[in-house]
């Protein structure tokens, strides 16, 4: 089998440190009958020992030329290719306790975990690999510097920990950054927010500038009364916010435009 060059275009760095790929695959702890599915499994570095480990496993492989190696090296009875980007796949097409796992390319990660969280009520678990910076984005709490809109997107569906840190010279090629693999599992308390929609709206806004006040970054949404009303001292900075807090404004703003839209078609 001839090899396979690193495609730039798709963000290919392969890992190929055997230790790393151990402690990764303990950190998963697959089980015979889980239903699991890898994202972009490369030269399957994961995809073998997963599949020692797994009665079946699914992959979403957008190089064709991979998706050739992957139907030569591994039988259809145990690995169900499915061609084509992550980024368009219906993952609640594989049914519920979905496990994903993944080494994701990094120049589409954010894309990637924002799909999947629309996709949360079909999962178990998640397990990927990202840059080490990505990683503390999402796992950070209010108040740090590495808190933002990432943290509070993701942190609304997920319950989100690093649980480990894998440096460059894993990879062929080494990419230019160090990764982490990050563990996300659906909130065992969903949050309660009436509108998904205009939640992401109201995160969107409150980060577009970090150094803006709560008061001046969501200035189309809320005024003084509305501050006095949610409990927010509007000088705050949004970082400082928990994804309750969000979810608190987006439910204020979502009943109040509800309780005045009703009140004029009277």
């Amino acid at each position: 089998m001839t090899r396979h060059i690193p495609r730039r275009r798709f963000g290919q760095h392969f890992l190929v440190d055997e230790e790393v790929i151990r402690q990764i695959v303990a950190v998963i702890g697959p089980q015979p009958e889980d239903s699991m599915v890898e994202i972009g499994p490369g030269l399957g570095a994961l995809t073998t020992p997963l599949l020692s480990r797994l009665t079946r496993l699914h992959v979403v492989e957008l190089d064709r030329d991979i998706v050739v190696r992957l139907r030569e090296t591994y039988p259809s009875s145990k690995l169900e290719i499915h061609s084509g980007d992550a980024l368009a796949f219906d993952f609640s097409a594989l049914g519920s306790a979905l496990r994903v796992v993944g080494n994701l390319p990094y120049n589409i990660s954010t894309p990637i975990l924002f799909h999947l969280a629309r996709n949360v009520a079909a999962l178990r678990d998640v397990h990927v690999m990202l840059q080490k910076e990505v990683v503390a984005r999402i796992v950070a709490r209010p108040g740090t510097p590495q808190y933002g809109r990432l943290s509070v997107m993701l942190q609304y569906h997920f319950e989100a920990e690093a649980v480990l840190d894998v440096a460059a010279s894993a990879f062929r090629p080494p990419p230019k950054v160090q990764s982490a693999v990050v563990r996300m599992a659906p909130r065992r308390v969903p949050a309660a927010c009436f509108s998904d929609g205009l939640f992401a709206s109201v995160a969107r806004a409150a980060f577009s500038q970090r150094r803006k006040t709560l008061r001046n970054a969501l200035r189309t949404y809320l005024q003084q009364p509305d501050f006095a009303a949610l409990g927010l001292n509007p000088l705050v900075r949004p970082q400082d916010l928990s994804v309750d807090e969000f979810v608190g404004i987006a439910n204020y703003i979502g009943a109040r435009d509800g309780a005045l839209r009703g009140s004029s078609s009277r």
